[in-house]
């Protein structure tokens, strides 16, 4: 998949976040010479080319006073993970849910959602919600605590003109 120069240009400005500004596609538009439709149609052109997935927020749950932050992971039915995982991801306090394949017979998880809450009593609160959900489905579940906030970033260009 062929990219332009200015592809390449937009992709090197915007790689480590936004501009956080009223208007962040307009001052990307003049870090480039280029005009705030011209960015926006760019990166919509590449979002529909595959050539990026998204754009997103990426909150920090500490700053936000969601300190108890735990990985859910459960061993839900092959049929029905698809389904359910659907379900879980859309609840308000997962994150991010995702399917993995298990690694048996040491881990047999294959659906994983992260819950957040001020508290970790209150994200046993939320687990139990999910494990209500999954059912009869889930044969097992275990929950891993994070004790620190890792830096989360995408792909990044060495050399924009490469």
């Amino acid at each position: 998949m062929n990219i332009d120069a200015t592809d390449r240009r937009l992709i090197a400005a915007t790689q480590g976040g936004l501009p956080l500004t009223p208007e962040p596609y307009g001052e990307v538009a003049k870090w480039l010479s280029l005009t705030e439709d011209e960015v926006v149609s760019r990166l919509n052109a590449m979002i529909e080319k595959g050539v990026i997935r998204r754009i997103a927020l990426a909150p920090n749950h500490y700053a936000l006073g969601m300190t108890a932050n735990g990985m859910s992971v459960w061993d839900v039915d092959d049929e029905a993970a698809e389904r359910l995982g659907a379900e879980v991801g859309r609840l308000s306090f997962v994150s991010h849910c995702y399917l993995r394949p298990r690694a048996l017979p040491d881990w047999p998880y294959n659906l994983f959602a992260m819950l957040h809450g001020a508290t970790r009593e209150e994200v046993e609160a939320k687990r139990a919600d999910v494990a209500a959900i999954l059912g009869p489905a889930c044969q097992g579940s275990d929950i891993l605590y994070s004790t620190r906030i890792l830096k989360k970033t995408g792909l990044r260009l060495n050399d924009p003109g490469a």
